[in-house]
Parts: C-alpha cells; structure tokens; sequence
C-alpha cells in the first residue's frame, strides 16, 4: 500500500484497495451493516425508529444483526422471558451507533426518538437500555420516563462498576439489569458498587482539574475493568488497597487461572478492537460511495483506519489493543473536518473509559510540569480529588507498569498519551514505523 498522500483526491487504486480491505474484513467477521451517509440516515430516521418500535410491541428486546454474536437468538428470547416476567415496561435496543448516522451516534437521540415512536406522543413509563457510541455493547445507558422511579439509569450503571460483572457477557450484564430494575434499588446497588472509590485516599497524583473547557454529560463512562490487568504501581499510581482486594483475583489465586482469565480478557478485547476497525472501514467505504466527504478527511480518516489494522496485526498487549481503539477514534475525528481539532480523544489514564469528556491538568508524581490531557468524568473526578485514577498497566522490564512510564521510544502510546498529547499524531507515528521500532526495542 502506498503511503504518499495525493494532495487533492483520493487516487482510484488507493481508493480501491481501502475499499477492498474493508469489504473483506467485514465479510469474514459478519459485523455491522454499512453505515448510509449522514445525509440520507437522517432522512430514514422516521421508518427506522418506526420499526424498532414496532418490533418491541413483539418483543422487548431489539437486536441489530451485528450484535447477535454477543447476544444469540436463544438469549434473546430468555432475556425477553424475563423481561415479562417483572411484568415491567423495559425495552433493550441494541443497534450500531456511528456519528453522523440518523442518531447523529447518541444513544440518547435513539432512546428519545424510539420512545416517541413507541408511545406516539403519550408519557407512558418506560425503561429503555441500550449501547452507546464509543465501545458498543460494553458500555450500556439506561434511560426511563417520565421520571426514575423505578431507578433504571442507577441500576444499568450500577452493573458496570459490579466486580462480578467485569467479565461478564452481554446476556448476563442485561440480566442483572433487569434485576436490579425489578428490585426497584437501582441506588442503593450503585452505591454499593461505588463504595470503595470514594473513601479517602492519601494524595499521590497532585493533580488540579482545569475546569474552563469542556463539559460533562452527568452520566460518567462506566469503565471496562478487567481482571488482573491493573495491579497496584510500587511508586504510586494504581487502585486503592480496598479496590485490589475486591478485585476478581483474589490472593492466593494460582498463577495459571490468573493468566488465563488475563488471556480470556485480551482475547475480548482484541476482538472487540477487530470490530472497530470493520466498522470504521465500513464506515469509510459508505462515504466514499457518497462521495461528499471532504477529501483531506477522508485521507486522514483512512490513514487511521490503515494504522488501526497494522497495529491489530501485531498487536500484543492491552496496551497495543488500546492503541487500535484510539486510532478508530482519531479515524472518526478526522471525518469531523474543521471540527477535529476540538474532538477529544479516549481517556488519558485509560482509554479503555472510553472518549474523554474534558480537559484537565495533571502532574505526575515527583514532577513539578503539569500535563494538560484529556480525562473521562470518573477520572477527572479522581484527580480533583487527589485520589490516583485506574491507570493503564503495560509491561516493562520484566513488570507491570503505568503505560505512560514506559519511554517513548518504545511506545507510541507513551509518546502520545493516547491522543492526549502533543506533537505527531498516533497515525503519523504508526506510519513512519514507530510502532514497529518500539516493538523491536
């Protein structure tokens, strides 16, 4: 594949081979259907919304094509059993969500606009669950009207920080949703979940939030934990003492079942960075077709998608993992044209989180510069509070170290802080073969 970069146009041969690779990929993984331009999505959004309507007067539980790997049809039809069985008016709708789609990528602007079409007009209860943008199905938002007695939104949330949870599949977290939501204690089981983030914690990050950008949605991200791969730093940052012993590898836990639940999570993970990369591909092949998409977006869009992929290929740890979601979000930022600039990237301390909702500044332990990143709400709220926020661990020198401490030469996500820092993008970086010499190194 080329890496010169035409000035004006896309090449046909270039264009071809993007298109292709994208196409084949997403034959052979069966992910989700290509993405209609802006344009014309927002003309379908009545027909669509209309019938996921009139499919959760069938059943309660909508599932687009692509999500049926995580979510079988056996399953869901008991988690529709379920559903009934609280005699409760919950409803799941699980569908890609991509920005610029008839949604625009908000699972709010679905939920409100499946909820019309539902109740045609009426403020009838309801509960609505589904996915959000940033990392599919493993980021659920609850929704309820008129008002939250019955405590959906805290119950969804709830689960996404319950430790049992953490590896938990699709089916199950839904399930233990609807349980919560029945239950009818959806605050106190977040509460619960919460408790030991909030306890007091000696300062070891002298962090100061800068509060003169960016704005938050008052729904935190619920963060992706996975078990044993974040372990306490000897320096500083890492969880709490309270949180390690909560954490699902208890001490005295043989070595080999910890690295197997460590593999099965990376094994999660890469193939859920797989899908990622289908669907930016996709994406971009929907907008070639279009062909309105600005072409210097396009180019930078599909030199990240080009990026995600080779990285995928030789990726080897969660760190490397993370690196390809981050370089599908900056992918996406590129389409925003003149607006990329103040899109943010994942989460500094873990891009696992999700995007950043903020800019913040931070100094390192026994650093006196601060750093100016860009931090999700739970870990903007623990660097406002002095407490050390879940950091990303990468392996260096034979042991488990925050990733940004790793030094630059060896990774691109050290150097970049995910997006967060300055200098050459994580695209330009990967392309130039950074990524590979750091791997060499």
């Amino acid at each position: 594949m080329s890496t010169d970069r035409p000035s004006v146009s896309v090449p046909a041969a270039y264009r071809r081979r993007r298109i292709a690779a994208a196409l084949v990929c997403a034959a052979a993984l069966a992910c989700a259907p290509v993405v209609a331009a802006s344009g014309a999505a927002r003309a379908e959004e009545p027909s669509r919304g209309e019938r996921i309507a009139e499919s959760l007067r069938e059943s309660p539980v909508y599932t687009d094509p692509a999500y049926e790997p995580a979510l079988p049809p056996q399953r869901q039809e008991e988690l529709a059993r379920r559903i009934a069985e609280t005699g409760l008016p919950i409803h799941v709708v699980l569908v890609p969500l991509v920005q610029g789609d008839q949604w625009d990528g908000d699972a709010g602007n679905l939920a409100q606009v499946v909820y019309d079409r539902l109740h045609e007009g009426d403020r009838e209860p309801a509960v609505l669950v589904t996915a959000d943008q940033d990392f599919g199905t493993r980021h659920l938002r609850g929704f309820e009207w008129p008002d939250d007695e019955l405590q959906a939104v805290a119950a969804v949330r709830a689960v996404g920080f319950q430790d049992d949870m953490r590896d938990a599949g699709l089916g199950a977290r839904l399930e233990r949703i609807v349980e919560i939501i029945e239950a009818g204690n959806g605050e106190q089981a977040y509460e619960e979940a919460t408790a030991d983030l909030g306890g007091p914690v000696p300062d070891r990050t002298g962090g100061e939030e800068d509060g003169d950008e960016g704005t938050g949605s008052g729904l935190p991200l619920l963060p992706l934990l996975i078990a044993g791969t974040v372990v306490l730093a000897a320096g500083g940052l890492g969880l709490p003492a309270a949180r390690r012993r909560r954490s699902g590898v208890p001490y005295g836990t043989p070595r080999s079942v910890h690295a197997a639940a460590r593999r099965a999570a990376e094994d999660e993970l890469r193939e859920r960075a797989r899908q990622e990369v289908v669907g930016l591909g996709e994406r971009l092949s929907s907008l070639e077709e279009d062909g309105r998409t600005d072409a210097d977006a396009l180019h930078r869009a599909l030199d990240a998608y080009a990026a995600a992929g080779s990285v995928l290929d030789r990726a080897r740890s969660e760190a490397d993992l993370a690196g390809v979601l981050a370089l599908v979000t900056e992918g996406g930022n590129a389409l925003l044209g003149k607006g990329a600039a103040a899109a943010l990237p994942l989460c500094f301390f873990h891009p696992l989180h999700g995007r950043a909702e903020r800019r913040a500044r931070w100094r390192p332990l026994g650093r006196r510069q601060s750093l100016r990143i860009a931090v999700c709400a739970t870990c903007a709220a623990a660097v406002r509070a002095h407490r050390p926020p879940e950091v990303l661990m990468d392996r260096h020198d034979g042991r488990d170290v925050p990733y940004f401490e790793v030094p630059a030469e060896r990774s691109v996500w050290a150097a970049t802080g995910y997006g967060s820092l300055g200098g050459a993008s994580m695209t330009e970086r990967v392309r130039r073969g950074d990524f590979t010499r750091g791997e060499r190194a």
